[in-house]
């Protein structure tokens, strides 16, 4: 029964992720640095209360002795922001499509990280989805003749923040706030900076926009809490499957209800990145396997010398 909610958990956080576009269809053509600052200052008070009525956090004390976890909040907290950043920018500028694209090739920078950062050897179906991932978004630029910067920057910030990630001993909300903490300087000084050249959408919307803006930071935190319990209560390799529903459902909202281009380029392009990402299923579904049988993979091509 605990498996089975940790599913639903997981499940229900990509699919708020995935319609987190709906939401930001209400703020067009926002500042991203702007609605970047708004969330930060309002992310804070909601994630300490937050951290007040969770259990199995991280102590003050604890965190105050990991120096070492604190400065690579610092670093993560960077790349969270272009991140978020680049993925608002998309989805209030009707770049959905290139959000969606970014976390479809995700996997392809958290490969890569691996093997250059951990060491990690590929198997010959991870080098399939590579390869195909890779064939993918070259496809399209050889087509078009210019790079997805968007899609390529939320899809490689995603994958380093994760990779910073794996040595922050904190847990999930505490490493949010400490990183709400790190930026809230940068956050002030934009509102500061708007606020004082007379470009506040905030200061000069209604009650209503700044409602909006407010929002911005519940939208984000919300989904994450779900996602958080889930991993709780499930496996990686559920996690790892189910983290496709979110972009899938924006590559749907994009191509049927926000009616971006989507021409027969784009359709062959992301043809080859689905089966990349088919490639990565079975390998994270046959690495399970492997794991829990105890046995050689039947997959050839992977070096099974321990790893440090």
């Amino acid at each position: 029964m605990l498996l089975r909610s940790g599913v639903a958990l997981a499940i229900f956080s990509y699919i708020l992720w995935g319609i987190t576009p709906l939401f930001y269809r209400l703020l067009p053509e926002a500042e991203p640095l702007e609605l970047l600052a708004q969330r930060l200052i309002w992310s804070i008070p909601l994630l300490f209360l937050i951290r007040l009525v969770i259990k199995n956090k991280t102590i003050w004390k604890q965190v105050w002795v990991d120096k070492k976890s604190i400065i690579l909040c610092l670093f993560s907290s960077s790349i969270m922001a272009i991140s978020w950043t680049t993925f608002t920018y998309a989805l209030t500028h009707g770049q959905v499509l290139a959000a969606s694209l970014g976390y479809f090739i995700n996997p392809l920078f958290s490969i890569l990280l691996g093997v250059v950062f951990l060491r990690e050897r590929l198997v010959f179906v991870e080098k399939m989805a590579v390869t195909f991932i890779l064939s993918g978004v070259g496809y399209q630029i050889w087509q078009y003749g210019e790079l997805p910067i968007l899609a390529l920057v939320m899809g490689s910030a995603f994958a380093v923040y994760g990779l910073i990630r794996k040595f922050i001993r904190f847990d999930v909300i505490t490493s949010l706030f400490l990183e709400a903490l790190w930026l809230l300087p940068i956050a002030m000084g934009i509102t500061w900076w708007l606020s004082s050249k007379g470009l506040s959408a905030v200061e000069a919307g209604d009650w209503q926009l700044r409602i909006l803006y407010m929002l911005a930071a519940p939208v984000t935190i919300i989904p994450l809490l779900f996602f958080t319990a889930a991993i709780k209560r499930t496996s990686l390799t559920v996690i790892g499957l189910a983290q496709y529903i979110e972009p899938t459902i924006q590559f749907l909202l994009a191509v049927f209800l926000f009616n971006e281009l989507f021409d027969w380029v784009k359709g062959i392009s992301f043809a080859l990145i689905w089966i990349g990402l088919l490639f990565c299923i079975l390998a994270l579904l046959h690495k399970q396997y492997a794991k829990f049988s105890q046995k050689e993979p039947f997959i050839t091509g992977r070096d099974e010398t321990p790893q440090n």
